[in-house]
C-alpha cells in the first residue's frame, strides 16, 4: 500500500514538471515581440550617433523680406499617410516615417539655402544637400501662399527626390509683402538700377541684365554665391562685343 503511494505522488509530480515545461517554453515560440517603433530627433540618447540625421552643410543665413524672419526658430508639419513632414524655415526639411519597423526612414529633404525670384518677387524658398537619393541629394522647393494662420498644407514630389511644399501663412497676404527691391541695402538697390536703365538704352542683352541681377542678389545673401562678379561697364562691353 505504501508503494502504490509513493508511485501516485510521483506520477502526480511528473505531470506537474509537464505542465510548467508547456507553460514556459511550449508557449514561448508563440509569443509575439512588439518591435519599438523609430523614434525620431535629433538629441535621442538611444539612437544611435549614426541613426541620426546628420545635415551635409549648415543652413545659409536668414534673408528675405524682414517680416519673414520672425519663421526662424519655428517648424510647421505635416502628416499623408504614414509620413511626416517637418518644415522649419530657414533651417531645413525633414521625413519622417510613422511606422513600426525598425529601419523607419527618417531623413533630411533639404537644407536652406536660396530663393527663387522672378520679377521682382520671391517666389519660393530652396531647401537642397539633403540626403543622398542615387547619384544625387534630395532637395525641397517650398511654395509660399496667403492664407489665415501659418501651416504646413500639401506635400509632392514631381521628380524623383525632388519634392515640393506648399506653406500657407498671413505673412504673405499684402501685395507688398515678397518684393524683392525693398530688402536691399541702398548700395544695391543703386546697382540695379543702373542696371535697369542700361538695359532701357539697349547697353546691355537680356542676358546681361540677368547676370548682373544675379551678382546683386547674390551680395544680399539671397542667392548661394557662384561669384562671376560683373559690373555694368563689362556687360555693356561684352553685349557690343557680341
Amino acid at each position: 500500500m505504501r508503494c502504490f503511494s509513493y508511485r501516485v505522488a510521483h506520477l502526480i509530480s511528473l505531470c506537474f514538471v509537464c505542465v510548467y515545461l508547456f507553460i514556459n517554453y511550449g508557449s514561448a515560440g508563440k509569443m509575439k515581440i512588439v518591435e519599438e517603433p523609430n523614434t525620431f530627433g535629433l538629441n535621442n540618447p538611444f539612437v544611435a550617433q549614426g541613426s541620426r540625421l546628420q545635415p551635409k552643410v549648415t543652413p545659409a543665413p536668414v534673408s528675405g523680406p524682414v517680416h519673414l524672419h520672425q519663421l526662424a526658430g519655428k517648424c510647421f508639419s505635416l502628416t499623408e499617410s504614414t509620413y511626416k513632414y517637418e518644415f522649419c524655415p530657414f533651417h531645413n526639411v525633414t521625413q519622417h516615417e510613422q511606422t513600426f519597423r525598425w529601419n523607419a526612414y527618417s531623413g533630411i529633404l533639404g537644407i536652406w539655402q536660396e530663393w527663387e525670384m522672378a520679377n521682382n518677387t520671391f517666389t519660393s524658398m530652396w531647401m537642397r544637400d539633403g540626403d543622398t537619393c542615387g547619384n544625387r541629394n534630395r532637395e525641397t522647393k517650398v511654395i509660399l501662399v496667403c492664407s489665415t494662420r501659418s501651416k504646413l498644407a500639401q506635400v509632392s514630389e514631381p521628380s524623383t527626390c525632388v519634392y515640393s511644399l506648399t506653406f500657407e501663412t498671413p505673412l504673405v497676404c499684402h501685395p507688398h509683402s515678397l518684393l524683392v527691391y525693398p530688402t536691399l541695402k541702398e548700395e544695391l538697390q543703386k546697382e540695379w538700377d543702373e542696371a535697369e536703365q542700361a538695359r532701357y538704352e539697349g547697353l546691355i542683352t537680356e542676358q546681361g541684365y540677368n547676370n548682373l541681377l544675379k551678382d546683386i542678389f547674390e551680395d544680399a545673401g539671397l542667392l548661394k554665391s557662384r561669384k562671376v562678379k560683373v559690373k555694368v561697364q563689362e556687360a555693356a562691353a561684352d553685349s557690343y562685343l557680341f
